[in-house]
């Protein structure tokens, strides 16, 4: 069995490098034509944090070492990706780029690592710093959701709407006695 897990292990390590160096398309775009376009940078930051704190995690828990050494080498793409991210921004991406690394790179992955490693001991530890790895993944894949919903949403009141126009496009005014009696009764009292 473990030599089971060893061998999914290794797999899923593949796929997390091919993941980590699926921006390398958008890259080789910004670096050639000199700009950032319209890109953002939150992407590339977030992911940088993510293979940060799951190197982190695989370096506490012991065994854990495909963790460690596949995040390692996250660690490694994200920060060339931020780096080139930053020489080929406009100034004002640039600079909103390094608040950002200051804030989440530096601040929230030095507290993290602080904050478990002074104040939490043995499993207690891992499991914090895994549930600060799982929450964060939670957020990074399932923030486009967040934009997805709400569309879906809409796209839902739009269409009954529609209907709705359909249906009734043709209905005219009722001259409905008993509605209208309801309604002079009402106003009555």
């Amino acid at each position: 069995m473990e030599e089971l897990s060893f061998i999914v292990g290794v797999i899923g390590n593949v796929i997390s490098v091919l993941v980590f160096l699926s921006p390398v398309g958008t890259f080789w775009r910004i670096v050639k034509n000199g700009s950032t376009e319209d890109f953002e940078s939150l992407p590339y930051v977030c992911t940088l944090l993510s293979s940060s704190l799951w190197t982190y995690y695989g370096i506490t828990k012991p065994g854990a070492y495909l963790v460690a050494t596949v995040n390692g080498f996250g660690i490694l793409a994200e920060a060339v990706y931020v780096v080139l991210f930053l020489i080929y921004a406009p100034r004002k991406m640039r600079v909103k780029t390094g608040i950002l690394v200051g804030i989440l790179n530096v601040g929230f992955l030095a507290a993290a690592i602080l904050v478990t490693h002074l104040a939490l001991e043995g499993d207690t530890r891992i499991d914090a710093i895994g549930f600060m790895c799982a929450g964060l993944n939670i957020i990074m894949y399932g923030s486009p959701l967040a934009a997805m919903v709400p569309n879906g949403i809409g796209f839902l009141l739009g269409t009954a709407q529609l209907i709705l126009y359909a249906i009734f496009r043709k209905a005219r005014p009722s001259n409905d006695t008993i509605s209208q009696g309801l309604l002079e009764q009402g106003f009555q009292k």
